[in-house]
């Protein structure tokens, strides 16, 4: 359906999001590789990205994807304290994710990364520091570092709404990535994007894809897509899916054309979250003015500044959806 939509095309990424797609067959998994290729021109080089539950892996798995063109593995880690994980509602032993690490480097997958999650209830700033330190000591080449989100209609949304659990204060979770940043930084990992810090060569390519406004095609219930100023969305319910594509049907639930200025608005949106920043030059003026006092603040680095580039600062990182807003307002 999509070699139909878009005809011949270059594919530099492919990407195994969570869930968790470590759930799935290895011979399901490298079905879906074979296919790209066959329809596709799928690049000499390409990064594919499996994610993974610590619990799923074992050697002869991982095997099976190198074998079906797995190249990097990103590992759901969120937290190396059990009490942490139990917030979460996460399952996986806290050990297990340094076992699945040294059976994926025993592979030879060349790319590893860890996703970590911060600012959970109970957690203290001293359980953030057992956690990244566990995690830079890792043979990783990536981290991923989030600040928790409750969403509405989950089941931490309830248990934090009935005073089961509380959220810490915002000036907390911003020390905790004021520290983690200085101490990645220590360990040899730079920041790319607010949230991805990589050692050289570690950036996650299929990620950049996406702050840098290029085209993807999402295959999946719930899988958002943009191809050619379109973004659409499928549908969620996986029967729902499945019975539309069983009979030649286009899953797609709803989608939106992206305005000149929806896509402008959305190119400073996300620059702004990588380390290059945003070139002065493709700022108005009147944007100019408006984000100047940040750069007096010492929210943007201002040796970049007077080289034509805006860029924030490690403090600066923490208020960038504010010096959006107000730069597009």
């Amino acid at each position: 359906m999509a070699k139909k939509s878009v005809g011949a095309f270059d594919v530099p990424t492919i990407f195994f999001g969570g869930g968790t797609p470590s759930l799935i067959p290895s011979s399901d998994i490298a079905r879906v590789i074979r296919k790209v290729r066959e329809e596709f021109n799928l690049e000499p080089g390409a990064e594919i990205t499996l994610e993974a539950n610590p619990d799923t892996l074992s050697a002869s798995y991982l095997d099976e994807l190198v074998a079906a063109g797995i190249t990097r593995i990103s590992l759901g880690m969120q937290s190396a304290v059990p009490h942490v994980l139990a917030a979460l509602d996460r399952t996986h032993n806290p050990e297990n994710v340094i076992k699945a690490c040294k059976l994926v480097k025993d592979s030879g997958i060349e790319h590893l990364s860890v996703d970590l999650i911060y600012g959970v209830p109970g957690e203290s700033i001293e359980d953030w520091k057992t956690t990244y330190e566990s995690a830079l000591s890792l043979p990783i080449d990536h981290i991923s570092a989030y600040a928790l989100i409750v969403e509405t209609g989950t089941k931490l949304a309830a248990r934090v709404k009935r005073g089961e659990l509380i959220i810490p204060p915002d000036d907390e979770t911003a020390e905790k990535y004021l520290i983690f940043d200085e101490a990645a930084l220590q360990s040899g990992f730079n920041w790319y994007e607010l949230s991805n810090w990589a050692k050289p060569g570690g950036e996650c390519r299929h990620n950049i894809a996406y702050w840098n406004g290029s085209r993807w095609w999402g295959v999946g219930p719930g899988a958002h897509s943009y191809f050619a100023g379109k973004r659409w969305w499928n549908v969620k319910h996986p029967n729902a899916y499945q019975n539309a594509l069983a009979i030649g049907n286009s899953p797609e639930a709803s989608s939106e054309l992206l305005s000149e200025a929806n896509k402008r608005d959305e190119f400073v949106m996300l620059q702004i979250r990588m380390s290059e920043g945003i070139s002065l030059s493709d700022l108005t003026e009147e944007e100019l003015a408006k984000v100047t006092k940040y750069r007096d603040s010492g929210h943007i680095e201002g040796a970049n500044w007077d080289t034509g580039h805006l860029v924030l600062s490690r403090t600066g990182r923490l208020i960038a959806d504010r010096i959006v807003r107000e730069m597009l307002v």
